[in-house]
């Protein structure tokens, strides 16, 4: 039976947001997320050379889940797609970009902090959304209100880090959890792959720790 985007993500826990500058970055990052156990990563459209990355990441890694962050076009997500995108994220919740992704038969997960918001996914056939920017919006106390109310799961992105993450992901209605911190900007820019691979490792070990 094939794994559905929402069961691979809850078996990665945690999916790295990367905006790459440097396409060349792409399959040398890719390579250090598959070697260190986190076969994963959301590429952010804030960058001229996402659409080239996923496409050198899909191209050196076929069974690594990509997904596409900070979609705020339906021209972005053709673009995604195209280079190879298993899955859809935005900053908020734009129905016009839901139903076109829904009529191609195209995972998005779309961001909201709010009970408004989640209604509004929810009535456009949503379970499955980004709660950003998570710590800014009220952190995992609305996290707690919010799913104690609404039949859907979440993927907190923003503010998440080494010292909140396993409170998040300890909520049964966590999903997974998006983050920065692992994958440096300064130290993509630099292609510093032995740091970023301890840094891994690290996240790792957290996760590891905090669902034993």
């Amino acid at each position: 039976m094939e794994q559905t985007i929402e069961s691979k993500l809850s078996a990665m826990k945690v999916v790295p947001v990367i905006a790459i500058k440097d396409a060349g970055k792409a399959q040398p990052l890719a390579k250090v997320l598959v070697e260190n156990g986190l076969p994963c990563a959301e590429i952010t459209f804030r960058t001229g050379a996402a659409a080239e990355s996923i496409r050198l990441m899909r191209e050196a890694y076929p069974e690594m889940l990509i997904g596409a962050g900070t979609v705020l076009t339906t021209e972005q997500v053709d673009q995604a797609v195209e280079a190879g995108a298993d899955f859809i994220v935005s900053p908020g919740l734009n129905p016009t970009t839901v139903a076109y992704c829904q009529q191609n038969g195209i995972v998005i997960i779309p961001g909201v902090n709010n009970p408004s918001l989640v209604e509004q996914a929810m009535a456009l056939g949503l379970k499955t959304l980004k709660f950003f920017p998570a710590e800014e919006s009220g952190g995992l106390g609305m996290l707690k209100a919010l799913s104690a109310v609404y039949p859907v799961e979440f993927m907190p992105t923003g503010g998440i880090n080494p010292t909140n993450i396993k409170a998040y992901l300890a909520h049964e209605k966590t999903l997974a959890c998006g983050g920065t911190w692992m994958v440096p900007n300064n130290l993509l820019k630099q292609g510093e792959w032995q740091e970023i691979k301890a840094s891994i490792c690290e996240l790792n070990k957290n996760i590891k720790s905090s669902t034993s």
